[in-house]
């Protein structure tokens, strides 16, 4: 009897930290997916320092839209179009914003209420499932070890995440971040802030309704509330990563962004080193010798403009396509 017991034990404490692992893998896998939200508020509220509340509705078209086309045998097919189906939301915030002036976040709740019934005419009910169907899951699930949604989930973000910071640092990307540094600046340096934040409102929504497809085809399930409290989630993620993460992190202590003020003034520069360019340009263009400014503004642009963002060559490729166009005429 006693011998009994304790193998009833053994068998029990087994099963146990089985469970505890398989619920701790599925949290890091659900984890992995909905960091993408936080990626997306990054962007307007961080970047563009908008208080865009279209996220809950965003969240939940992107599970309407990829649970309709999983559905339909077209998984993949249902998280692409969810994507594009975000930025075009994204594109209806904009748009309340910069034309017709309404408030940020008064935008953010027309879009997000008209998002409630877009998504149920989607749908055409109040929820899905597709437990039989496949989903782009379905073969990471069958690989041996159990640990394919984990690595499908965990690489889809990082790519995510390296795409995202090498958009941040191009000439548009730094137009998006001075544009919630000083909307103003922006204005004088001949960037329209209305233009660039359509493009950060599009591309914020657009990663918030992809991770709302993603997580319905692992969950193989969409609901029409499944985007209700994305928002504090989100904001709640970006609070402890820059506690933990920050510049003035008490354990880890990584670099932060640097300031508002210094990536306008870096900005500024880069604008200041083109247009100082130009005048060379178009002096030598009637000369003919168009190789000495070439020379003259690299230099200048190494002098002056910041490395790591928007270095001399990038500008000297803009430049050539400028100069094409003024001999051109």
């Amino acid at each position: 009897m006693p011998l009994r017991a304790a193998l009833f034990r053994k068998i029990h404490t087994k099963g146990e930290t089985t469970m505890s692992l398989l619920v701790l893998q599925g949290a890091v896998e659900q984890g992995f997916i909905y960091a993408l939200v936080a990626l997306g508020l990054y962007i307007s509220f961080r970047t563009l320092d908008i208080a865009d509340l279209t996220t809950d509705g965003t969240f939940t078209l992107g599970a309407a839209v990829s649970a309709v086309f999983t559905v339909q045998g077209q998984p993949l097919l249902g998280v692409v179009l969810a994507f594009f189906c975000g930025a075009l939301a994204g594109f209806v915030t904009a748009l309340l914003q910069t034309k017709l002036g309404v408030q940020p976040i008064l935008a953010g709740i027309i879009t997000m209420t008209a998002l409630y019934s877009v998504n149920l005419m989607v749908m055409g009910k109040p929820n899905i499932n597709f437990f039989k169907e496949k989903t782009i899951f379905t073969a990471a699930e069958a690989m041996p070890g159990g640990f394919g949604s984990l690595l499908q989930a965990a690489a889809i973000t990082a790519v995510l995440c390296v795409l995202l910071v090498l958009f941040l640092r191009t000439q548009l990307g730094l137009s998006l971040r001075a544009t919630g540094d000083n909307r103003d600046m922006v204005s004088a340096s001949s960037i329209n802030p209305a233009f660039t934040t359509t493009v950060g409102l599009c591309l914020s929504n657009a990663v918030v309704a992809l991770s709302g497809a993603l997580i319905a085809q692992y969950q193989k399930f969409a609901d029409n509330t499944l985007g209700t409290g994305m928002v504090v989630i989100g904001l709640a993620s970006l609070i402890i990563g820059e506690v933990l993460f920050g510049r003035d992190a008490p354990y880890f202590g990584f670099e932060q962004v640097p300031d508002r003020e210094e990536r306008a003034r870096k900005l500024l520069l880069c604008k200041l080193a083109e247009e100082i360019a130009l005048v060379f340009v178009r002096v030598a263009a009637r000369e003919q010798a168009v190789d000495r400014p070439f020379v003259r503004f690299g230099h200048f642009a190494a002098a002056v403009v910041p490395r790591g963002d928007v270095v001399g060559a990038q500008l000297q490729r803009r430049l050539e396509e400028r100069v094409e166009l003024d001999l051109a005429v």
